[in-house]
């Protein structure tokens, strides 16, 4: 598609974003003679988008302007977290998703996490549609000597090149463990957990004698520690030759921050946030000087049409499969406090409370059970519709009835409360029980199971079995290998947020109003 002339106004409006010396040249474009003056590169980067998928025909759209003011080399990268995170990601396991980011055209990406919410061969089959070098140092099938992508590319922006470098948290073998073994247990991905920094290493030393003038990683690491694997920071602290780090998994905001690697040399951090919060700018000057910046996605008054029809078509198409009505609310149900800043991962919330209760109706259980990192959007007040429904618990998970011990249960309490009052997105959301966390302590007491006969609480009894209705990735995922030898009464073919959806409709009668507030099953002391 052809791009329109610059106005001068939005040459102004370039300039006041700190792009005043920016236009647009991949390694496709026309490459102005040596002999004239290197233009800077700008390089938009974005992560952790999730299925925001309006903001692609801005981020395409900024990069048009930016090409058609003529002052600088352009070009446009993912950090990761693009496959799946809500409607747009669900209902089509992804194809929706790189359907658009094919048409925005990117020069390089890196895999996060959620690029194996629907499975390994997923993954393989629908990446390449994307049309853009996808890039990985650490993700190898199990056993191979090679990793499956591509560890690094180098791209030239006029008479300059970038060496880019990707990375995925090894933290991904321990929250998408259903992606890298099979039920029985053998294992099919490696993310090289031990390895990662020599990996990383490697493919720097390899751009960097492929004549790289700069060195990019595209990394999906995050600011804060893992389970398994390590930051972003530490990683550059054990390694040398990188200039900036385009990070992304924790969803952090971070304009530029300065860490230090190896060699004592200061190296850029930057994230976006996540859903297109903001688009980040790299900034290399002609003289050298490398800056990063974030610019709000609402300010950008640029869009590519070609990305703009993609995603409105998608749109029609989504809320043809999905405005089904099930329900009527006046409030939010949501997964954040009254200040709006996210809770489900560190509280209870009414809409935690409603799924899990669904999940002990859709099973008849004695408990309901759901992680906080299950439940990923609000549903907002007004007509509740099945996208509703689909949209708040987005991954392809079936519903699963199974049969453990109250001392089991106690250990999951335990284990998924042991980091308050940090996030975890195991924090867990009950339905028939009621628990008590005791912060200081991080212990979990006064566990406390609903009669289903008498409708009454009673004390959880260590050597009592009990039944619980909840997701099958309790399999292969996270916290639930303490459930893994549990018995299975019952393994459904229903999707979880189609519970939801039932629970809603047929259950409730489409009436959420006793969840206007949250039912107090959670203390916090």
């Amino acid at each position: 598609m052809k791009t329109k002339q610059i106005s001068s106004w939005a040459a102004a409006f370039i300039m006041g974003m700190g792009l005043a010396a920016c236009s647009s040249a991949d390694s496709d474009r026309k490459v102005l003679p040596p002999a004239q003056p290197q233009k800077p590169i700008v390089i938009l980067y974005e992560n952790d988008v999730h299925c925001a998928i309006d903001g692609y025909a801005k981020l395409a759209g900024l990069r048009d302007a930016i090409a058609a003011s003529d002052t600088a080399y352009v070009g446009v990268t993912s950090s990761g977290d693009f496959l799946n995170g809500s409607l747009a990601g669900t209902l089509a396991r992804g194809q929706y998703i790189v359907d658009i980011m094919r048409n925005v055209g990117y020069d390089a990406i890196t895999i996060g996490n959620h690029e194996f919410d629907f499975g390994g061969p997923r993954l393989i089959e629908v990446l390449p549609q994307i049309k853009c070098p996808v890039i990985c140092a650490n993700f190898f099938v199990e056993g191979a000597a090679k990793p499956l992508y591509p560890t690094c590319i180098v791209k030239k922006y006029g008479n300059k090149s970038i060496g880019f470098v990707g990375v995925c948290t090894p933290e991904t073998m321990f929250d998408e463990k259903y992606s890298f073994f099979d039920n029985d247990g053998k294992q099919l991905y490696d993310l090289r957990t031990d390895d990662v920094a020599a990996l990383v290493q490697k493919s720097v030393d390899s751009v960097r004698h492929a004549g790289a003038d700069y060195v990019v990683l595209l990394s999906h690491l995050g600011e804060k520690v893992p389970v398994l694997g390590e930051t972003s920071q530490d990683l550059i602290s054990r390694i040398r030759g990188v200039d900036v780090v385009l990070d992304g998994h924790t969803h952090s905001v971070i304009p530029q921050n300065i860490v230090e690697d190896m060699d004592k040399r200061k190296v850029i951090v930057t994230q976006t946030g996540t859903q297109f919060a903001n688009i980040g700018k790299l900034l290399i000057t002609a003289d050298g000087k490398i800056s990063t910046s974030l610019i709000p996605t609402n300010d950008v008054a640029y869009s590519n049409l070609r990305v703009t029809q993609t995603t409105d078509s998608i749109k029609k198409m989504m809320d043809a499969m999905t405005n089904k009505l099930i329900g009527n609310s006046d409030f939010v149900l949501t997964i954040n406090d009254d200040k709006g800043n996210r809770l489900i991962r560190n509280g209870e919330t009414n809409l935690g409370d409603l799924c899990a209760d669904a999940f002990r109706e859709s099973c008849h259980a004695d408990i309901g059970l759901i992680n906080g990192g299950g439940i990923r959007n609000n549903i907002p007040a007004g007509r509740i519709t099945l996208g509703h429904a689909i949209n708040t618990m987005p991954f392809y998970n079936l519903m699963c009835k199974i049969e453990v011990t109250g001392e089991v249960i106690q250990k999951v309490l335990e284990k998924c409360t042991a980091k308050y009052p940090e996030e975890d997105g195991f924090f867990p959301h009950v339905a028939g029980m009621k628990y008590t966390i005791l912060a200081n302590e991080h212990t979990v007491t006064d566990v406390q199971v609903m009669n289903r006969e008498t409708s009454q609480y009673e004390p959880l009894r260590n050597d009592r079995t009990y039944t619980i209705g909840i997701t099958d990735y309790y399999r292969n995922g996270g916290f639930y290998d303490i459930l893994k030898d549990a018995k299975i009464i019952e393994q459904t073919t229903e999707q979880t947020n189609i519970a939801l959806a039932n629970y809603i409709k047929d259950t409730l009668g489409g009436d959420v109003s006793a969840y206007r507030n949250p039912q107090g099953r959670i203390t916090i002391k």
